[in-house]
């Protein structure tokens, strides 16, 4: 995200739905950036222990960044992070020993994201009210939506894949 999630859209360079063509340069000085932006990245061995220490990882950023987040963001941004990563040590960390959790914060958005080494990209399955588990995505899409955000799953050049959802700092009334 060459403008650390500046601008109006979230998605990453080549993503989905983004113009083909490259804009012109802007004769405008760019904006210098706010306090609380920027993009950081930490690893973590893909076992249950990295989900909570994900999430508190993710919390102490955002409070020590001052990134004006809600209560209700917060919550939210959280139980998606523990999703994601819950997701990649149950599934991903027999390839996957090792995984990344990224935040990226922007003056309108912020973006976090988890990328695993395993190539399966996988879907959000529907409610199923016999089974436990299973559901993880859905929450995440759920949550998502909600905010007015964005979500999406994108492999790598490495062969893995990157799941991530960004939701705008200001709230967004959904219908």
């Amino acid at each position: 995200m060459d403008d650390q999630g500046r601008g109006p859209d979230p998605r990453p360079e080549g993503a989905p739905g983004e113009p083909s063509e490259p804009s012109a340069p802007s004769v405008e000085a760019v904006p210098r950036p706010l306090p609380y932006e920027g993009v950081w990245r930490f690893t973590a061995p893909a076992v249950d222990a990295s989900v909570p220490q994900a999430r508190h990882a993710v919390r102490d950023l955002l409070y020590r960044q001052g990134v004006p987040v809600s209560d209700d963001l917060a919550q939210g941004l959280l139980l998606i992070v523990s999703e994601l990563v819950t997701n990649a040590v149950r599934h991903a960390a027999v390839l996957s020993p090792v995984l990344a959790v990224e935040v990226a914060v922007g003056a309108e958005w912020v973006r976090v994201s988890v990328e695993d080494n395993h190539p399966y990209r996988p879907t959000a399955l529907e409610a199923d009210h016999g089974r436990t588990g299973g559901r993880g995505l859905l929450l995440v899409r759920e949550i998502t939506r909600e905010a007015g955000g964005v979500c999406d799953v994108e492999h790598t050049a490495g062969g893995g894949k990157v799941i991530w959802a960004a939701l705008p700092l200001k709230p967004v009334r959904v219908p």
